[in-house]
């Protein structure tokens, strides 16, 4: 029999054994582990390794990309490039920054502000990425850089290209460019593996809503270095891939032309094609300077912009909301005729003011328009009549037919910039006020007044599809060669009510969509907006034009800033005589021949008071303008398409 102790001796020995196997083990394992890092250093990763080494002897410089060109429908280019001289610096490949930047001082007179700047991206990113010292210096400053280059290290001259814009009559509509921004990069998926230092992107208009397409893809320089960092040669140099170059619809020569006659004012501007939706032009005033952005914008220029009361960044042309005013009749007229409330020779007594409900709805004429009907109504706009008509109507109908034609909502897609506006209701009241509707407010809506919000472009989308016999058109600003057949359809139905359509006008890249039940209806607008411009007593008849070539269908309007008072209405107090921001806005809106309807115009004079005064005039000479052009414009069509037009 084993004693006690004995008993504890072969549990210790077991103990000790079971540690020295484990001591062991863990001896192997680690053993194992050295040895297959070695080999894992030596074959595996072999590539890796010496690829790290080969990066201690060659250098590589990425290359912004080059954007691609932004051209007007006549082939010029409104949105180009030209060539730049920069200074890029790798921070960690100088051995003194402070140094550097004095040596820098001398040769580029940086600023001590510049110098601080610098500094303060060095801190921010990590040291192997490389920062911009200047994106556009001089030749001579870029000849004496490369003269004293062997003591500026981690310093690299780059020759490369910018953003240039010949002309800011287009700077709303095609934006501009500048440096990416950290949420940029945030945000743009795409800029990725694009982001180089020195790259613009689009922040506003064209340049945004196309940049992905037209950013174009990186370039890049390698050369091999010495072990002091210095360039020995050039081993490979990749200029990358410039963007894709777009056409637009516009015509450059319209643009600068319009943007001209508009320039001193507050102002928008805008010109479509009425059968396939084309902007011939779209100009914003004031306007800013495009070319400011693309090399880092100066304080005081920004400064400047934004003080500015008339609003000089905003497109007014897609951003400004407006009450429509009396450019809204027309539509208040289709839709009663449409919902059989009136009749176009139903008329009204306009004694210059009618009373709802102990409130008082004015005329604008003081003495009234007598026995009004649909032709005189929309002729003088008399306000009367079409408190009356708005009365029968409803502002749920007016709603429904406003919509149709393209109010309270965006019509040109990718614009960030574009606002909807408001198409008021009695269930868009109710949801966004929390009151009900009262029939007063009908009445303004009837007149284009109260909570009505629209853009001039809405605007003039919607006169360009009461030109074309109501159809459905849909505003595009890049050119398409895809042939719409929308003017030979309704040509032809026109002509030939009965029959069936021909083969070749069946097939459309466009969904025929009419925008009205009773064609006839369309026609009556557009003989009393006719009447308007051209017979004694319209509102525009003064600046009518006597060639037929020419002659144009238009419809005044003023957006109500501030009420007149009863007093000011006894006295006849005129808008010129009022404080500038208390004057109604001026607006109006035609097309183009008559005869033969060719082009919509809208025209917003901010403050402008009349719109037979202030806006009427601008549209004349515009309006002159791109008829003059029109041929050439459908040449470029026929050889684009090779399809007559």
């Amino acid at each position: 029999m084993l004693s006690p102790s004995s008993g504890n001796t072969v549990i210790k020995s077991k103990l000790i054994g079971r540690r020295m196997f484990l001591l062991t083990a863990a001896k192997a394992i680690v053993t194992f582990g050295i040895i297959g890092r070695l080999v894992s250093l030596q074959i595996n990763e072999r590539t890796k390794y010496k690829t790290l080494s080969d990066k201690n002897r060659f250098r590589e410089w990425k290359l912004a990309p080059e954007r691609g060109v932004i051209r007007d429908f006549f082939d010029k280019e409104i949105a180009s490039n030209q060539q730049v001289y920069q200074v890029h610096l790798i921070p960690e490949n100088s051995k003194d920054i402070e140094k550097l930047f004095v040596r820098l001082k001398t040769i580029l007179n940086i600023t001590e502000k510049k110098l601080f700047y610098l500094r303060r991206v060095i801190a921010k990113q990590k040291p192997w990425e490389p920062i911009i010292v200047s994106d556009n210096i001089t030749w001579s400053e870029f000849s004496r850089l490369n003269l004293f280059l062997h003591e500026l290290e981690g310093v690299k001259p780059i020759v490369s290209v910018a953003r240039m814009y010949p002309d800011n009559s287009s700077a709303h509509i095609l934006g501009y460019v500048s440096q990416v921004s950290a949420k940029d990069l945030q945000t743009k998926k795409y800029l990725k593996d694009l982001h180089v230092p020195g790259m613009s992107i689009g922040k506003t208009g064209l340049e945004r809503k196309l940049d992905e397409e037209i950013i174009g893809k990186i370039g890049f320089q390698r050369y091999e270095v010495n072990a002091y960092g210095k360039r020995i040669k050039q081993i490979l140099i990749n200029e990358g891939q410039a963007g894709k170059s777009f056409k637009t619809t516009l015509d450059f020569e319209v643009q600068k032309f319009t943007s001209e006659l508009i320039k001193d004012k507050a102002a928008a501007v805008c010109v479509m094609d009425v059968y396939n939706g084309d902007i011939v032009s779209l100009v914003s005033s004031p306007t800013f300077e495009p070319n400011e952005f693309v090399h880092g914008l100066d304080k005081n220029y920004w400064n400047s912009l934004i003080k500015n009361e008339m609003k000089p960044l905003t497109n007014k042309a897609i951003a400004g909301l407006y009450p429509p005013g009396s450019t809204i009749k027309t539509l208040v007229a289709l839709s009663a005729l449409e919902n059989g409330v009136i009749k176009p020779l139903d008329t009204f007594k306009c004694e210059g003011k009618i009373e709802l409900y102990g409130e008082k709805f004015h005329c604008w004429e003081k003495d009234g328009h007598g026995i009004v009907n649909l032709r005189k109504g929309i002729q003088r706009s008399c306000d009367v009549y079409f408190y009356e008509v708005a009365r029968k109507l409803g502002v749920d109908r007016l709603s429904e037919t406003a919509k149709k034609f393209g109010l309270g909502k965006k019509v040109l897609n990718g614009f960030i910039e574009e606002r909807a506006g408001v198409v008021p209701n009695t269930k868009w009241k109710k949801k966004f006020i929390g009151q009900n509707w009262y029939l007063g407010e009908t009445l303004h809506s009837g007149i284009g007044q109260g909570y009505f919000q629209s853009t001039p472009l809405q605007l003039c989308l919607m006169t360009a599809q009461i030109a074309n016999g109501g159809f459905e058109i849909k505003p595009r600003i890049i050119f398409d060669k895809k042939n719409n057949n929308l003017r030979e359809y309704i040509k032809y139905k026109n002509e030939n009510p009965n029959d069936p359509l021909p083969t070749d006008l069946l097939v459309s890249n466009f969904e025929l969509k009419p925008l009205f039940k009773n064609q006839e209806h369309i026609n009556l607008i557009k003989d009393a907006m006719f009447s308007s411009s051209n017979e004694p007593g319209g509102t525009s008849y003064s600046h009518r034009f006597e060639d037929p070539k020419f002659t144009f269908a238009g419809k005044t309007g003023s957006s109500q800033i501030k009420r007149f008072t009863e007093a000011q209405r006894e006295a006849e107090v005129k808008q010129e005589s009022l404080p500038y921001k208390d004057r109604d806005h001026a607006l109006f809106v035609a097309f183009a021949p008559y005869k033969d309807p060719q082009y919509a115009i809208s025209v917003l004079v901010e403050h402008g008071g009349s719109g037979g005064k202030a806006a009427a005039p601008i549209a004349k000479k515009v309006i002159k303008k791109v008829l003059e052009r029109h041929e050439l414009r459908r040449r470029v069509v026929k050889d684009s398409t090779g399809e007559s037009v």
